[in-house]
């Protein structure tokens, strides 16, 4: 809730700590996601940016890069998140996250193709976390986008 540098609440929680009783039931799950998650914390963060890009999510996006770039995303797969799975910054396992974020995103639905491919590598504990990650930064990118929360002033925004 407090960002480790400034010291300062961030904007979201600023915001919902209006509604006090979501925030609180809300933080369970969101903590979940971000911190107690089965999934490797790169491809977390790729999840995360890739559905906050595709949501048009600024807030989320920036806040998303400084988390990506702390874990060891370079500006080449950062970019390579924005182009999607065909970039070829990807390697194949890196390139079906995309695709998986993707399918949920644009059909409620991961195919059975990329399905196969992810469990060639993930448990069934990292699948849920999957599809629970991509439906937790949709629904966040949701409630950024309509509540108009502003970048705080140390992130940047979406790439000119």
């Amino acid at each position: 809730m407090v960002d480790e540098k400034t010291g300062h609440v961030i904007n979201i929680f600023k915001t919902l700590a209006r509604h006090e009783k979501l925030l609180k039931r809300w933080l369970v799950f969101a903590s979940h996601i971000l911190v107690k998650s089965s999934l490797p914390a790169r491809e977390r963060e790729i999840l995360i940016l890739r559905i906050g890009w595709l949501c048009q999510s600024e807030y989320e996006w920036a806040q998303h890069v400084k988390i990506g770039k702390e874990i060891g995303l370079s500006d080449d797969e950062i970019q390579g998140i924005i182009k999607g799975p065909d970039s070829n910054v990807w390697n194949n396992f890196d390139a079906t996250l995309l695709r998986a974020v993707d399918e949920l995103y644009y059909d409620s639905f991961i195919s059975d193709l990329t399905w196969k491919t992810l469990t060639e590598s993930y448990s069934i504990h990292q699948l849920l976390d999957l599809i629970f990650t991509v439906g937790q930064y949709n629904l966040v990118s949701m409630a950024l986008n309509t509540i108009g929360i502003q970048l705080e002033g140390d992130t940047k925004g979406f790439p000119k």
